[in-house]
């Protein structure tokens, strides 16, 4: 996954860690794409200022995800997830080739629903 994609992911997750300043800048620098200079003229501080908050943020951001693993674990959640999804739609295929099993596309059914109410939390 590309950085700017890694950060701003580990920012939905630890976000509210960090302090409200620093997590302003890394929105304002990785969510809202404004250049350094641009965040520094917002929040009156230096460009290097800026830059120094936002690898402070950054680390402290890898770390808690090396340490609690949250986001890496939502995320093969979310494989595993869709690979519920489509074993239970190729599964309800087969059993309409096969002369429909009633018991089969109930639990194909049951499998379908449950994986979509998981999707939506």
């Amino acid at each position: 996954m590309p950085k700017n994609l890694e950060i701003s992911f580990l920012l939905d997750f630890y976000g509210d860690m960090l302090t409200e300043k620093q997590r302003s800048m890394v929105e304002y620098y990785y969510n809202d794409d404004l250049s350094l200079s641009e965040i520094a003229e917002n929040e009156g501080i230096t460009r290097q200022g800026v830059r120094d908050a936002i690898k402070r943020a950054e680390g402290q951001l890898l770390e808690m995800e090396e340490r609690l693993s949250l986001a890496s674990r939502f995320r093969r959640m979310q494989e595993e997830l869709e690979t519920v999804q489509e074993c239970a739609k190729l599964l309800k295929q087969a059993n309409d080739r096969g002369g429909r099993i009633p018991e089969i596309e109930d639990y194909a059914t049951r499998i379908l629903a449950s994986a979509e109410r998981m999707a939506e939390t």
